[in-house]
């Protein structure tokens, strides 16, 4: 991670969660991360527990909603006039409704679709935008996925959700190819969670918290991809809660 040192993130959904640990994390490898969300306040507060702890990076708060691209775009306009640009942008924001496909409403989808896929879009065009102007190289894009994005489970509430996530799976392939055309070491990754102790899956599904994994266990597998060397792909990192008893990571790069 040294070659992070001092550099920008960008992580959405940074207020609670698997957002909150990551943004905390990179800040304590000496990162400079905005994290945005709609509620500034916790991230704020987030910040100065990073400031007291003594961590040598900072947390920058920023309030976004991500279902208007017009605070997308002024966001990613406040980053480059303040602090260049984004060299990593995480795409951690997402969320669910229990909206069945036979009796969902539209509203429901809507919102998912919104957050999950099209400001993933946006973040990933525009944190690709700001590097290219500044000849960054080796930046990184990851989407924070699911396994929702490879399998749909036997759960009509998470089927649309579960639409989302398999946009999140191609979408991520597609900018890898784009990447690869034109001809940059700038990265596309997908991490596909299984079950994560959060307040998200504790609203959308029940009964699973001897499958969980924690938080902390994705800020693993993130560090894990920005750690790899420039010329090392990992496009799609699937990790599940091993039994207990086993030993090691629980994960595995495809």
């Amino acid at each position: 991670m040294e070659r992070w040192r001092g550099r920008v993130a960008l992580v959405t959904g940074a207020s609670v969660g698997i957002g909150a640990a990551v943004a905390v994390e990179l800040v304590r490898l000496s990162m400079k991360v905005v994290g945005c969300a709609r509620d500034v306040g916790k991230l704020q507060k987030l910040a100065a527990e990073c400031q007291s702890a003594g961590h040598p990076g900072v947390l920058v708060p920023f309030k976004c909603d991500l279902t208007k691209e017009e605070e997308i775009l002024s966001m990613f306009a406040t980053i480059k006039e303040q602090h260049k640009g984004v060299d990593v942008c995480i795409n951690n924001a997402g969320l669910a409704h229990a909206e069945a496909l036979l009796n969902g409403k539209a509203s429901g989808w809507k919102n998912m679709w919104d957050v999950n896929v099209l400001a993933l879009c946006i973040c990933a065009r525009e944190a690709y935008q700001s590097m290219k102007e500044r000849n960054v190289d080796d930046g990184h894009i990851i989407n924070i996925n699911s396994v929702c994005g490879h399998q749909v489970f036997p759960n009509a509430d998470g089927h649309f959700y579960t639409c989302t996530k398999y946009a999140v799976t191609a979408l991520t392939e597609g900018l890898r190819q784009e990447l690869r055309v034109e001809n940059t070491h700038i990265r596309a990754t997908s991490i596909s969670p299984s079950f994560v102790e959060t307040e998200f899956v504790s609203r959308l599904y029940r009964d699973n918290s001897d499958k969980s994994l924690e938080a902390k266990d994705l800020v693993s597998a993130i560090t894990y991809v920005l750690s790899a060397p420039p010329h090392v792909q990992a496009p799609v990192v699937p990790f599940y809660k091993r039994p207990t008893g086993q030993q090691g990571m629980p994960m595995k790069t495809l």
